[in-house]
């Protein structure tokens, strides 16, 4: 399933400063019925978000007018608990393209790359400078660069590095999963085929 390709996004931030945030938590159990990607994001952080009359949890930061944008700021250990993929796909619907944290759970990571979600990771240093550039500001933005590795918060002009592994960053370039990959590489693969000899 091809999505959106991610080179350089510059968007402002919703600050979510807590650490163990596990994928029960991202999507709820009793939410992972459909087999589709879509509407997931209707149901993101439900059980944090809406009240058990479904009405609004005001002191939620998804519910706070004051924060927007396409980053998801978390704190350590960012998607730990179960494997699941939806957890990463109610991430991508509900409109993030890049999750910040000092820590990520390995297959939530890799889960949320193979959508189209940047997972970037930074120190625990640097990610409180963007907790604080997002006290100080809420419309404070952050511009991650993924052809150079690197993430910086405008207003200070601070920056950091951070590591992906090169397919993966070839993928969200381009807007592949490893399937769509696959499929971009069909003719020098029929090439391939057809100088072999048996």
């Amino acid at each position: 399933m091809a999505y959106d390709k991610f080179t350089i996004l510059t968007s402002s931030a919703v600050p979510l400063p807590l650490e163990n945030v596990d994928t029960d938590q991202i999507i709820p159990a009793r939410f992972l019925k459909a087999t589709e990607r879509k509407g997931f994001g209707d149901n993101l952080f439900r059980d944090w978000r809406y009240n058990g009359d479904d009405t609004p949890k005001a002191d939620f930061v998804l519910n706070n007018p004051l924060y927007s944008g396409k980053i998801l700021v978390g704190g350590r250990n960012f998607g730990s608990g179960s494997s699941r993929e939806h957890a990463a796909w109610a991430i991508y619907d509900y409109g993030f393209r890049c999750v910040v944290s000092s820590f990520f759970a390995d297959i939530f990571k890799n889960n949320a790359i193979n959508v189209g979600i940047l997972p970037v990771t930074v120190s625990p240093e640097f990610l409180d400078k963007i907790f604080q550039a997002i006290e100080k500001d809420a419309n404070a933005e952050l511009t991650v660069n993924l052809p150079e590795q690197t993430i910086t918060i405008v207003a200070t002009g601070e920056s950091e590095s951070f590591d992906i592994n090169g397919y993966k960053k070839h993928n969200l370039i381009n807007g592949y999963d490893d399937i769509d990959y696959l499929q971009a590489m069909k003719e020098e693969i029929g090439v391939f085929e057809a100088a072999r000899p048996y």
